[in-house]
């Protein structure tokens, strides 16, 4: 399954399912899909998901089926776009908000 994570403030970002799920739980939600943050609280996720990467953990390369060229794809760099929505929410104070991609 595909999620998308959607703001006024940025474009709309598609992510399969399992990636969004650590992602949210990083940025100390649910993971429950459908979801959103208020616009008061994006600083605060934002700030939990970029401690949480900072972890050794959270670097290592993940395996699955996205290898390009042999290579793993690593688990920081998949939260980059996130990163990015979760920026220009907060700078914009604007919401963000998941569901299932249709």
């Amino acid at each position: 399954m595909l999620i998308e994570f959607h703001s006024p403030a940025h474009a709309t970002l598609t992510m399969f399912e399992d990636v969004a799920r650590k992602l949210l739980g990083l940025m100390g939600m649910s993971g429950d899909i459908p979801g959103a943050l208020n616009a008061e609280d994006v600083p605060a996720a934002l700030a939990r998901l970029q401690g949480a990467l900072k972890t050794p953990q959270n670097f290592v390369s993940q395996r699955d089926q996205n290898e390009v060229e042999g290579l793993p794809v690593n688990f920081a760099n998949r939260a980059y776009p996130l990163l990015q929505l979760l920026m220009a929410a907060a700078q914009k104070q604007k919401h963000v908000m998941w569901d299932q991609a249709k």
